[in-house]
């Protein structure tokens, strides 16, 4: 686990890549750090509401500052896109 306050933009190793088709012309978009969770979540995200949501713009921030995992954020993006019918294509290490 990485130090409070330090800014981790990427996730390391700790996080696993991921697709997500997201917008209106359904353009495949790679996930590959927490700084791309975090434009998906606020830039392409269909919609603001939602308790999932609302988890992973929560758990985004608390990964880049390193109190929680990246793969924390990861999941919190992945159940919020399946709370906003968001296909989610996992790639396999």
């Amino acid at each position: 686990m990485q130090r409070v306050g330090v800014i981790n933009w990427h996730g390391g190793k700790d996080f696993a890549p991921l697709t997500l088709v997201v917008g209106d012309r359904a353009k495949p978009r790679l996930i590959r750090s927490l700084r791309e969770v975090a434009e998906v979540l606020i830039v392409a995200w269909p919609t603001d509401d939602g308790e999932e949501y609302m988890a992973a713009v929560k758990a985004c921030l608390d990964a880049i500052y390193g109190n929680i995992p990246a793969k924390a954020a990861r999941d919190a993006l992945i159940r919020a896109a399946e709370e906003a019918g968001i296909p989610v294509i996992a790639i396999a290490h």
